[in-house]
């Protein structure tokens, strides 16, 4: 039988690292996107608005809104540290940010169990909200952090 690993214990003991590998994640560098804050199954990130991140009509391109939600679900999905993969995301669209401004995004966990986790993402820009993700993650049976025997390796 399997020992349950504490979860809450595991973000408390990895919560640096785990941050420290988000903020090294290639594709959210390479747009500015910034990660404010980590939680358990949370997160909170920022970007500020360049021309080059704008659509046709001169206003941010949905694109960037997306993957702007989509780090801060993946951050939030993989703040446990267990390896997690989005499964499904709806995005609403509901106003556009504008060139100079900083979109935030928050993700935070609507429920989680052994295999599978909800949440749910609001972007908004100046106080505004632009956009809303509802994301389903897979939680895979590893973690990406010393865990052992239902324990960190921290705790032996």
């Amino acid at each position: 039988m399997k020992n349950k690993v504490n979860e809450t214990e595991i973000h408390h003991e990895y919560k640096d690292e785990i941050k420290k590998m988000l903020q090294e994640d290639s594709y959210a560098k390479s747009l500015g996107i910034k990660l404010v804050d980590l939680g358990e199954g949370s997160a909170l990130a920022e970007l500020s608005v360049k021309d080059n991140m704008l659509n046709m009509h001169g206003t941010l391109h949905g694109a960037v809104t997306f993957a702007l939600a989509d780090f801060v679900f993946q951050a939030a999905c993989n703040s446990y540290g267990r390896i997690s993969v989005g499964l499904t995301t709806t995005v609403n669209y509901m106003a556009a940010g504008k060139l100079g401004s900083v979109v935030t995004a928050s993700a935070t966990e609507e429920k989680k169990n052994y295999r599978t986790a909800w949440y749910k993402v609001h972007v908004e820009s100046n106080g505004e909200l632009i956009a809303t993700m509802e994301a389903v993650a897979y939680r895979k049976e590893s973690y990406f952090v010393p865990v052992e025997n239902g324990s960190s390796k921290k705790d032996q």
